[in-house]
């Protein structure tokens, strides 16, 4: 027991801090509830299973920060990343994957890997001695979410995470729709036709509007609260902000045009993002919902080219729970009133499936670390994960704290001066990644390896 890490949860983070620690010697169980206890959102028993998106977002290393993690994921030989990047789809200037044979991929990964094995129940209780991560995610089972509440002696905090639609590709109308990438973003033809474009004039568009915000609703529990993630807003809430909300957010009509109608400009697009390898399935970027069932199907046939679709899944909307980190837990991630305990993942108050992963990174190897008896580098603060787990474990506000992705805003200020303007900032994000890249690269070169423990 002693010698063994034990993680609770197979999603990304839990998955990353397995293959982390076993790939440092250390041997691990994950311990993973489903496919037992099934929850809202998951559909198999695999590990890493994308729920929400297909997508790890911007993979732009020099001028973006969720892409500056996945260099550095790469740098650390992260199982999420690589695989993602074995199962990419294109995308335009994002890392989108084929979400099935990814978590099929990373499951066999871990599976056959000789220091990690599993077991599928429901712990439902904080263990008492041992080594733990707990990586449950935003779906953390009642039971143990309750147990996690009662040792911490706060309410647990959540929001609420909604799903995206997914169509099948043969029942939209191309007649009306065309393939394009925002701008013809992408280094390759498939890249810069990665996107299905369905054009709205701006009747249909206020009509379009007028149903979300008259559709039926899901309704909440007694004693929830819609405190919702603003990068996952459900689409009916952005309307509810603005008649012209939605037409600058995920249905903006720049850097497109329609092949069928060259001369006329659309007032909004809905774009779709192909979700498969195969191409037959196609998730409608953006368009998270708790609209109910039927009047999702109602809502959006009324888009251009979507009049007939068919629904591989319809949205839906689930509980997002996480705890309030920088009081909870110390710069090792552990819980500070019981410190053979980590916590790593969304359940951390990070957002996205690349900032999960990345955490669980650290916590894997922070864990692994501990184990062997061997000295773990201070994770440098310059770096996207040192950035970003110093703002989980005490840079964030702890009376607002709320889920986080990774952004330069988390960086220390740069020493070196740039220029204002716009050509500044791009010339300021190149200081970040450069500096990012310099002081991960140096952490990876100092970390305990494989053989120094054995």
């Amino acid at each position: 027991m002693t010698k063994t890490l034990h993680i609770i949860g197979g999603g990304m983070a839990g998955s990353e801090a397995a293959w982390q620690a076993a790939q440092m010697g250390v041997p691990v169980v994950i311990h993973e509830m489903r496919p037992k206890v099934e929850t809202f959102a998951h559909q198999t028993g695999n590990f890493g299973e994308m729920v929400c998106s297909n997508s790890f977002r911007s993979d732009d290393h020099e001028q973006n920060a969720v892409g500056l993690l996945h260099w550095e994921m790469r740098a650390a030989g992260g199982l999420i990343i690589s695989t993602a990047y074995d199962h990419r789809l294109p995308a335009g200037g994002a890392l989108a994957v084929d979400r099935d044979p990814f978590a099929e991929s990373v499951t066999k990964a871990l599976m056959d890997h000789p220091l990690i094995s599993a077991s599928y129940e429901e712990i439902t209780e904080l263990p008492d001695d041992g080594h733990w991560i707990i990586a449950t995610g935003p779906l953390t089972s009642q039971g143990l979410g309750q147990a996690i509440a009662n040792e911490t002696g706060a309410e647990s905090l959540a929001f609420f995470d909604a799903i995206a639609p997914i169509v099948y590709a043969e029942s939209i109308d191309m007649s009306k729709a065309w393939m394009q990438s925002r701008y013809d973003k992408g280094e390759t033809e498939e890249e810069r036709k990665a996107y299905l474009n369905c054009p709205m004039d701006k009747d249909t568009y206020e009509a379009f509007i007028d149903a979300l915000l008259a559709a039926d609703k899901t309704e909440f529990h007694e004693g929830e609260t819609a405190g919702y993630f603003d990068g996952c807003l459900p689409i009916e809430v952005m309307a509810e902000r603005g008649r012209e909300t939605l037409r600058h957010g995920p249905m903006k009509p720049v850097g497109l045009t329609n092949p069928h109608a060259p001369e006329e400009k659309a007032h909004a697009v809905v774009q779709l993002r192909r979700d498969n390898a195969l191409g037959t399935l196609f998730n409608i970027v953006g368009f998270q919902t708790k609209m109910k069932y039927g009047a999702q199907i109602d809502v959006f046939r009324m888009i251009p080219g979507l009049e007939n679709a068919r629904f591989a899944r319809l949205g839906g909307i689930h509980r997002n729970t996480f705890i309030n980190s920088p009081t909870l837990l110390d710069a090792q991630m552990r819980l500070k009133s019981r410190p053979n305990i980590r916590f790593a993942g969304q359940i951390t108050g990070v957002e996205g499936y690349v900032e999960s992963a990345s955490m669980g990174l650290l916590a894997g190897r922070m864990a692994a670390a501990e184990i062997l008896g061997v000295e773990l580098p201070v994770v440098p603060q310059d770096s996207a994960h040192g950035a970003l787990v110093h703002h989980i474990t005490g840079g964030a506000e702890a009376k607002t704290f709320q889920p986080m992705n990774v952004n330069f805003g988390l960086f220390r200020p740069l020493e070196e001066k740039v220029k204002g303007g716009r050509r500044g900032r791009k010339d300021r994000y190149k200081l970040y990644t450069d500096r990012a890249k310099a002081v991960w690269t140096e952490w990876l070169e100092q970390a305990p390896q494989k053989e120094a423990a054995e």
